[in-house]
């Protein structure tokens, strides 16, 4: 373990800090965690996507209009074959992309989130698993206005079996707080379908894949109830699409909250 360590972060050292993330890491252990082998057995909130259209009773379309270099669209979204799929395609001088979130229809506070998913194809666009607050730009104080929690995102010119991590904290601008992005690696990340899990308590984050641990981290814990997004994102520079591939597409078969 400690050759393949030293192996692969200096394999991918320049890339993690020219784009102000950390070096990236296998998991802490190869013991396998569940919800439920972690106390968690109560099944709060879920959507198998299994209805022919966006329920609308758990989710809204999140931001439509203009992001970034492209568009939230209703027409980038759907729900089919028990899945969720979020695109990222182009629509005549236009590229149009995804985003749902649960605000105003479910929030909660602390608990294990999960999501199976499988992700883009493309390293221009990114696919994105998060939570936010409500409070977030009203001050820098987590406990009282939470954060902006990154599950799982993406970036696939960090490496094709690279997923990074996040927590944002303060009105969004040069003062936010962050914790920079951790980095996981997965082995086959990018193919066919995985879990990306969220454990939150009072105390900490605990990040997975595919039951696996990967961090736990202290700062910026959020103390307040926060609302689930998934996104395709895209970047605020069209050079740094170059190598995306239209369409593309970030495939959802659920998401599940858990408590104790």
């Amino acid at each position: 373990m400690r050759t393949f360590v030293s192996t692969f972060t200096l394999t991918f050292f320049l890339a993690a800090v020219s784009l102000a993330q950390r070096p990236a890491r296998p998991p802490v252990s190869q013991q396998l965690y569940t919800p439920q082998s972690l106390g968690y057995t109560k099944l709060v909130w879920q959507d198998e996507f299994n209805d022919e259209a966006l329920d609308t009773s758990k989710w809204e379309i999140r931001g439509i209009g203009k992001r970034a270099t492209g568009y939230v669209s209703p027409k980038a979204v759907s729900v089919s074959d028990g899945f969720l799929k979020l695109f990222a395609l182009k629509s005549e001088d236009s590229i149009l992309i995804s985003a749902v979130g649960t605000q105003n229809r479910f929030m909660t506070r602390y608990g294990y989130f999960e999501c199976r998913a499988e992700l883009q194809r493309s390293s221009g666009q990114w696919a994105a698993f998060w939570l936010q607050s409500p409070k977030l730009s009203e001050g820098d104080n987590p406990a009282v206005y939470g954060a902006e929690i990154d599950i799982m995102e993406f970036f696939k010119k960090l490496g094709t079996d690279i997923v990074s991590h996040n927590v944002h904290w303060g009105p969004y601008g040069p003062g936010q707080h962050t914790t920079h992005g951790y980095q996981s690696y997965q082995k086959g990340v990018s193919k066919g379908f995985h879990t990306f899990a969220l454990e939150w308590t009072p105390e900490k984050y605990v990040f997975y894949i595919d039951g696996y641990k990967f961090y736990e981290i202290t700062e910026g814990v959020s103390q307040t109830e926060e609302y689930i997004i998934l996104s395709m994102e895209l970047p605020n520079e069209l050079k740094d699409l170059e190598r995306a591939v239209f369409p593309d597409v970030f495939i959802v078969d659920y998401i599940r909250v858990y408590q104790k």
